[in-house]
Protein backbone atom coordinates (compact mmCIF):
# COMPACT_ATOMS: atom_id res chain seq x y z
CA UNK A 1 0.00 0.00 0.00
CA UNK A 2 1.26 3.35 -0.60
CA UNK A 3 2.01 6.14 2.15
CA UNK A 4 -1.69 8.06 0.81
CA UNK A 5 -3.28 4.69 1.51
CA UNK A 6 -1.78 3.68 4.78
CA UNK A 7 -2.92 6.85 6.19
CA UNK A 8 -6.65 6.72 4.96
CA UNK A 9 -6.92 3.41 5.80
CA UNK A 10 -5.63 4.68 9.54
CA UNK A 11 -8.23 7.51 9.43
CA UNK A 12 -11.12 5.06 8.73
CA UNK A 13 -9.78 2.61 11.42
CA UNK A 14 -10.18 5.63 13.72
CA UNK A 15 -13.59 6.51 12.67
CA UNK A 16 -14.77 3.51 13.25
CA UNK A 17 -13.42 3.04 16.87
CA UNK A 18 -14.63 6.42 17.55
CA UNK A 19 -18.58 5.84 15.93
CA UNK A 20 -18.28 2.32 17.97
CA UNK A 21 -19.16 4.32 20.82
CA UNK A 22 -20.84 7.36 19.29
CA UNK A 23 -22.96 5.41 16.97
CA UNK A 24 -23.33 8.30 14.68
CA UNK A 25 -22.21 8.21 10.86
CA UNK A 26 -21.93 4.39 11.53
CA UNK A 27 -18.25 4.20 10.52
CA UNK A 28 -17.88 1.09 12.24
CA UNK A 29 -20.59 -1.12 10.55
CA UNK A 30 -18.45 -3.42 7.89
CA UNK A 31 -20.09 -2.33 4.97
CA UNK A 32 -18.74 0.81 5.73
CA UNK A 33 -15.35 0.81 6.96
CA UNK A 34 -14.50 -2.57 4.54
CA UNK A 35 -16.07 -0.42 1.77
CA UNK A 36 -13.91 2.68 2.65
CA UNK A 37 -11.07 0.71 2.99
CA UNK A 38 -11.06 -1.25 -0.32
CA UNK A 39 -11.79 2.34 -1.68
CA UNK A 40 -8.82 3.82 -0.43
CA UNK A 41 -6.73 0.94 -1.15
CA UNK A 42 -8.01 0.32 -5.00
CA UNK A 43 -9.94 -2.86 -4.22
CA UNK A 44 -13.39 -1.21 -4.12
CA UNK A 45 -15.66 -4.03 -5.27
CA UNK A 46 -13.55 -6.79 -3.26
CA UNK A 47 -14.18 -4.21 -0.06
CA UNK A 48 -17.71 -3.89 -0.91
CA UNK A 49 -18.37 -7.77 -1.17
CA UNK A 50 -16.50 -8.62 2.39
CA UNK A 51 -17.93 -5.21 4.36
CA UNK A 52 -21.41 -6.58 2.72
CA UNK A 53 -21.24 -10.49 4.34
CA UNK A 54 -19.55 -9.57 7.21
CA UNK A 55 -22.44 -7.09 8.12
CA UNK A 56 -25.22 -9.70 7.32
CA UNK A 57 -22.70 -11.58 10.38
CA UNK A 58 -23.32 -8.54 12.61
CA UNK A 59 -26.75 -7.54 12.14
CA UNK A 60 -27.16 -10.45 15.23
CA UNK A 61 -24.52 -8.87 17.53
CA UNK A 62 -26.00 -6.42 19.38
CA UNK A 63 -25.26 -5.06 23.30
CA UNK A 64 -27.59 -7.39 26.11
CA UNK A 65 -27.61 -5.12 29.33
CA UNK A 66 -23.50 -6.09 30.16
CA UNK A 67 -23.31 -8.43 27.86
CA UNK A 68 -20.92 -6.77 25.28
CA UNK A 69 -21.62 -8.06 21.55
CA UNK A 70 -18.24 -8.84 19.47
CA UNK A 71 -16.56 -5.82 18.32
CA UNK A 72 -17.42 -5.16 14.61
CA UNK A 73 -15.54 -1.93 14.10
CA UNK A 74 -12.29 -4.13 14.32
CA UNK A 75 -13.69 -7.47 12.67
CA UNK A 76 -14.71 -5.12 9.69
CA UNK A 77 -10.71 -2.90 9.49
CA UNK A 78 -8.85 -5.94 10.14
CA UNK A 79 -10.32 -8.34 8.02
CA UNK A 80 -10.41 -5.74 5.13
CA UNK A 81 -6.70 -5.30 5.78
CA UNK A 82 -5.70 -9.00 5.76
CA UNK A 83 -8.14 -9.25 2.80
CA UNK A 84 -5.79 -6.14 0.48
CA UNK A 85 -2.24 -7.33 1.85
CA UNK A 86 -3.16 -11.40 1.17
CA UNK A 87 -3.84 -10.41 -2.32
CA UNK A 88 -6.54 -12.81 -3.00
CA UNK A 89 -10.16 -11.21 -4.03
CA UNK A 90 -11.59 -14.25 -5.66
CA UNK A 91 -14.62 -15.73 -3.24
CA UNK A 92 -11.88 -17.86 -1.69
CA UNK A 93 -10.08 -15.25 -0.15
CA UNK A 94 -12.92 -13.17 0.79
CA UNK A 95 -14.23 -16.02 2.37
CA UNK A 96 -11.27 -16.70 4.22
CA UNK A 97 -11.35 -13.12 5.36
CA UNK A 98 -14.89 -13.03 6.82
CA UNK A 99 -14.21 -16.28 8.85
CA UNK A 100 -10.77 -14.44 10.36
CA UNK A 101 -12.56 -11.77 11.16
CA UNK A 102 -14.87 -13.41 13.42
CA UNK A 103 -12.12 -14.57 15.87
CA UNK A 104 -10.73 -11.07 15.78
CA UNK A 105 -13.96 -9.90 16.67
CA UNK A 106 -14.03 -11.50 19.75
CA UNK A 107 -10.14 -11.11 20.34
CA UNK A 108 -11.29 -7.44 20.40
CA UNK A 109 -13.37 -7.43 23.64
CA UNK A 110 -10.57 -7.71 25.51
CA UNK A 111 -9.41 -4.27 24.05
CA UNK A 112 -13.12 -3.00 24.71
CA UNK A 113 -12.70 -4.09 28.30
CA UNK A 114 -9.55 -2.43 28.64
CA UNK A 115 -10.34 1.12 27.45
CA UNK A 116 -13.79 1.05 29.29
CA UNK A 117 -11.68 -0.02 32.54
CA UNK A 118 -9.44 2.75 32.01
CA UNK A 119 -12.37 5.06 31.24
CA UNK A 120 -14.17 4.44 34.37
CA UNK A 121 -10.94 6.43 35.87
CA UNK A 122 -11.20 9.10 33.57
CA UNK A 123 -14.99 9.28 34.19
CA UNK A 124 -14.13 9.94 37.90
CA UNK A 125 -11.83 12.85 37.18
CA UNK A 126 -14.64 14.65 34.99
CA UNK A 127 -16.78 13.82 38.12
CA UNK A 128 -14.36 15.81 40.04
CA UNK A 129 -13.59 18.37 37.71
CA UNK A 130 -17.32 19.16 37.45
CA UNK A 131 -17.51 19.85 41.08
CA UNK A 132 -15.04 22.44 41.07
CA UNK A 133 -16.90 24.31 38.21
CA UNK A 134 -13.61 22.89 35.88
CA UNK A 135 -15.84 22.12 32.70
CA UNK A 136 -12.32 22.87 30.04
CA UNK A 137 -11.26 19.56 32.50
CA UNK A 138 -14.65 18.16 31.76
CA UNK A 139 -14.38 18.43 28.18
CA UNK A 140 -10.80 17.07 28.08
CA UNK A 141 -11.77 14.21 29.70
CA UNK A 142 -14.35 13.06 27.37
CA UNK A 143 -11.97 13.76 24.77
CA UNK A 144 -9.47 11.72 26.22
CA UNK A 145 -11.66 8.87 26.49
CA UNK A 146 -13.22 9.01 22.88
CA UNK A 147 -9.16 8.88 21.97
CA UNK A 148 -8.87 5.78 23.48
CA UNK A 149 -11.71 4.05 21.72
CA UNK A 150 -10.19 5.40 18.53
CA UNK A 151 -6.54 4.08 19.14
CA UNK A 152 -8.48 0.58 20.29
CA UNK A 153 -8.80 -0.02 16.58
CA UNK A 154 -6.05 2.58 15.14
CA UNK A 155 -3.42 0.67 17.04
CA UNK A 156 -4.25 -2.80 16.09
CA UNK A 157 -4.51 -1.81 12.31
CA UNK A 158 -1.55 -0.24 11.96
CA UNK A 159 0.24 -3.19 13.40
CA UNK A 160 -1.29 -5.19 10.91
CA UNK A 161 -0.09 -2.99 7.99
CA UNK A 162 3.32 -2.87 9.28
CA UNK A 163 3.70 -6.63 8.65
CA UNK A 164 5.08 -7.02 5.50
CA UNK A 165 3.00 -8.46 2.44
CA UNK A 166 4.85 -11.56 1.84
CA UNK A 167 4.16 -12.68 6.00
CA UNK A 168 0.78 -11.69 5.41
CA UNK A 169 0.52 -14.00 2.08
CA UNK A 170 2.50 -16.82 3.57
CA UNK A 171 0.47 -17.55 6.08
CA UNK A 172 -2.89 -17.29 4.22
CA UNK A 173 -0.90 -19.45 1.49
CA UNK A 174 0.08 -22.17 4.55
CA UNK A 175 -3.56 -23.01 5.35
CA UNK A 176 -4.55 -25.65 3.31
CA UNK A 177 -7.30 -25.87 0.59
CA UNK A 178 -9.63 -28.08 2.58
CA UNK A 179 -9.63 -25.54 5.92
CA UNK A 180 -9.99 -22.42 3.49
CA UNK A 181 -12.88 -24.53 1.66
CA UNK A 182 -13.89 -24.63 5.56
CA UNK A 183 -13.71 -21.32 6.26
CA UNK A 184 -15.26 -19.85 3.56
CA UNK A 185 -18.60 -22.56 3.81
CA UNK A 186 -18.49 -21.77 7.70
CA UNK A 187 -18.53 -18.08 7.20
CA UNK A 188 -21.26 -18.43 4.75
CA UNK A 189 -23.41 -20.35 7.25
CA UNK A 190 -23.08 -17.95 10.03
CA UNK A 191 -24.52 -14.78 7.37
CA UNK A 192 -27.22 -16.88 7.03
CA UNK A 193 -27.16 -17.00 10.80
CA UNK A 194 -27.44 -13.46 11.63
CA UNK A 195 -29.65 -12.82 8.94
CA UNK A 196 -31.92 -15.32 9.96
CA UNK A 197 -32.05 -13.39 13.55
CA UNK A 198 -32.71 -10.10 12.12
CA UNK A 199 -35.89 -11.61 10.06
CA UNK A 200 -36.73 -13.01 13.24
CA UNK A 201 -37.07 -9.75 14.59
CA UNK A 202 -38.43 -7.60 12.57
CA UNK A 203 -41.04 -10.37 10.05
CA UNK A 204 -44.70 -8.23 9.81
CA UNK A 205 -47.22 -8.94 7.48
CA UNK A 206 -46.16 -5.97 6.24
CA UNK A 207 -42.74 -6.65 5.62
CA UNK A 208 -42.62 -10.04 3.95
CA UNK A 209 -43.85 -8.52 0.64
CA UNK A 210 -40.89 -6.08 0.44
CA UNK A 211 -38.38 -9.36 1.97
CA UNK A 212 -39.91 -11.65 -1.20
CA UNK A 213 -39.61 -8.83 -3.70
CA UNK A 214 -35.36 -8.33 -2.92
CA UNK A 215 -35.05 -11.88 -3.55
CA UNK A 216 -36.45 -12.10 -6.66
CA UNK A 217 -35.19 -8.50 -7.99
CA UNK A 218 -31.22 -9.98 -6.44
CA UNK A 219 -31.78 -13.02 -8.79
CA UNK A 220 -32.03 -11.73 -11.76
CA UNK A 221 -28.18 -11.75 -13.13
CA UNK A 222 -28.74 -8.59 -15.65
CA UNK A 223 -29.59 -5.73 -12.31
CA UNK A 224 -26.71 -3.96 -11.13
CA UNK A 225 -25.57 -2.66 -8.09
CA UNK A 226 -26.83 0.64 -9.06
CA UNK A 227 -30.22 -0.87 -10.44
CA UNK A 228 -30.81 -3.21 -7.09
CA UNK A 229 -30.19 0.22 -4.77
CA UNK A 230 -32.81 2.10 -6.69
CA UNK A 231 -35.06 -0.44 -7.07
CA UNK A 232 -34.60 -0.62 -3.40
CA UNK A 233 -34.93 3.27 -3.01
CA UNK A 234 -38.00 3.33 -4.99
CA UNK A 235 -39.88 0.68 -2.38
CA UNK A 236 -38.81 2.78 0.72
CA UNK A 237 -40.61 5.94 -1.52
CA UNK A 238 -43.57 3.78 -2.05
CA UNK A 239 -43.74 2.50 1.47
CA UNK A 240 -43.55 6.14 2.39
CA UNK A 241 -46.57 7.16 0.55
CA UNK A 242 -48.62 4.66 1.74
CA UNK A 243 -48.00 5.15 5.32
CA UNK A 244 -49.10 8.78 4.46
CA UNK A 245 -52.01 8.01 2.72
CA UNK A 246 -52.82 5.53 4.85
CA UNK A 247 -52.61 7.46 8.15
CA UNK A 248 -54.96 10.22 5.80
CA UNK A 249 -57.45 8.56 5.07
CA UNK A 250 -58.30 6.67 8.45
CA UNK A 251 -60.30 8.38 11.26
CA UNK A 252 -59.27 9.22 14.67
CA UNK A 253 -60.56 6.89 16.40
CA UNK A 254 -59.97 4.49 13.70
CA UNK A 255 -57.44 1.91 12.36
CA UNK A 256 -54.59 -0.16 13.84
CA UNK A 257 -52.12 2.37 14.57
CA UNK A 258 -50.01 0.48 11.13
CA UNK A 259 -51.22 2.48 8.10
CA UNK A 260 -49.79 0.19 5.78
CA UNK A 261 -51.56 -2.78 7.33
CA UNK A 262 -55.13 -1.05 7.01
CA UNK A 263 -54.50 -0.32 4.02
CA UNK A 264 -53.41 -3.93 2.96
CA UNK A 265 -56.62 -5.08 4.85
CA UNK A 266 -58.69 -2.86 2.83
CA UNK A 267 -57.39 -5.31 -0.42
Amino acid sequence: MSVISIILVLIVAFLAGLDGILDQFQFHQPLVSCTLIGLATGHLEAGLMLGGGLQMIALGWANIGAAVAPDIALAGTAAAVILVKGGDFTKTGIGVAQAVAIPLAVAGLALTMIVRTISVGIVHGADAAAKKGNIRAVETAHYTALLLQGLRITLPIALLIALPTETVQAMLNAIPAWLKDGMTIGGGMVVAVGYAMVINMMATRETWPFFALGFVFAAVGDFTLIALGTIGVAIALIYLELSEKGGSGSGSGSGSGDPIGDILEDY
